[in-house]
């Protein structure tokens, strides 16, 4: 890795760029186009336009969950939760599935007004009263374990659904209203587990999409739940002692068959930064057993361990390691987590292009493009800002090619 500083990574984002809302319709915003040095723009409806002939994209087809919750104590005090991740049932399809009782990591609003006893909320279904009551318990940093216990016959997720509040980003500095509800999900989202939502693939339609299959491009999915710690900011100048959050996700084998198949046709092309993450990971799962190890460790992969990796080993290679366990241990699909850090210094393996939104200056996701393009993401986001682009989650996108022969026909 190079000595890099995040003042370094720095530029002017004035209040009015940040897209406070979504346009009326998600492919008419706009996407600026960089392939090897070059810069332009078009409309993000005409992207089958720029991409490589025959490329895959992969999409993150993870689902905001309706995290915030706002309950009161019985002296009227307005608490909010903010469910994380699960801690028990800690496998997150089986805790949406869980009635009457489950435990969540949780970020609590207004702690100084819960020091003890239970909160609540009333509800009524088909006119019949129900309650839901929570208990702060353990204390896991600026984390906290929060029980729900609950007496209607409703899964946890069907009670997300009914008493929560989708999480959109503080950066917008409003409360979530009805169009978020639809807007700040992607059309192909279907996974439940994410805080946030992988804003890249909010640009698509359904309609979009199959305009993009129609014409050979091929599209696979992976799963990896988007946490709160996306937002947080880099607080130190050297980024490597910036604590990295950790992410949980699924791939499946034909996913991973597949991208073996491809790679060195520079054709892979990541949606979002969610799916470089998860496509940058695999590698390291590969890499563990190449040298004894099993790919799914109780440790989530380490920040810098895709940095050990030796430069003689290929994404191909490691891909087919990774898939070659699976089909001797009967894996139609992997789980695992991530804390990996991608900044200047990183040997992308697996991810040929780039599909983004425009971040926030001084940010990790900032750094992961950099790392992708080197110090041309200054020229782009120049070129963002004189041109009016809008910035962040509601806002515009980009497209990144690295290689000028990548040009579409």
């Amino acid at each position: 890795m190079t000595d890099i500083k995040i003042s370094d990574f720095d530029y002017p984002l004035m209040e009015d760029r940040i897209a406070k809302f979504p346009l009326d319709e998600r492919d008419r915003s706009r996407l600026l186009v960089y392939r090897g040095g070059d810069i332009s723009q078009t409309v993000f409806g005409k992207i089958d336009r720029e991409l490589p002939v025959g490329a895959t994209l992969v999409f993150n087809n993870t689902k905001v969950i309706r995290a915030r919750i706002v309950m009161h104590k019985p002296s009227g005090a307005r608490i909010e939760i903010f469910c994380l991740e699960p801690a028990e049932p800690a496998d997150y399809e089986r805790a949406f599935a869980v009635r009457g009782e489950c435990r969540w990591h949780c970020i609590i609003g207004n702690l100084k007004k819960w020091k003890d006893g239970p909160l609540s909320i009333r509800f009524d279904i088909d006119g019949t009263p129900h309650l839901m009551e929570a208990w702060r318990e353990d204390t896991c940093g600026m984390e906290h374990i929060v029980r729900f216990r609950w007496d209607a016959d409703l899964a946890f997720g069907q009670l997300l659904e009914l008493l929560g509040r989708i999480p959109i980003p503080p950066y917008l500095g409003r409360e979530s209203e009805e169009i978020d509800n639809t807007r700040y999900q992607t059309v192909y989202s279907r996974m439940e587990g994410s805080v946030a939502a992988p804003t890249a693939g909010l640009h698509f339609t359904d309609e979009l999409l199959d305009k993009l299959r129609d014409k050979g491009f091929r599209t696979e999915e992976v799963t990896l739940h988007v946490g709160a710690g996306t937002f947080l900011p880099v607080k130190t100048d050297d980024p490597r002692q910036h604590p990295m959050h950790t992410e949980h996700f699924e791939v499946t084998l034909s996913t991973i068959r597949h991208l073996a198949a491809i790679h060195d046709r520079e054709r892979t092309i990541a949606v979002g930064t969610t799916s470089v993450r998860t496509l940058e990971s695999l590698p390291v799962l590969g890499y563990r057993i190449m040298t004894g190890g099993t790919p799914h460790a109780d440790e989530p992969i380490g920040q810098w361990e895709a940095y050990d990796i030796p430069e003689t080993y290929s994404g191909r290679e490691l891909l087919e390691e990774l898939a070659g366990y699976m089909e001797r241990n009967d894996m139609r699909s992997i789980k695992a987590a991530t804390r990996i850090m991608i900044m200047p210094g990183f040997r992308y393996r697996t991810v040929d292009g780039l599909i983004t939104n425009f971040h926030q200056p001084k940010s990790t996701l900032l750094l992961l493009v950099s790392a992708f393009i080197g110090e041309d993401w200054k020229r782009i986001y120049d070129y963002a800002l004189a041109e009016g682009f809008r910035f962040l989650s509601y806002g515009d996108s980009s497209l990144l090619l690295r290689r000028p022969e990548t040009v579409a026909k």
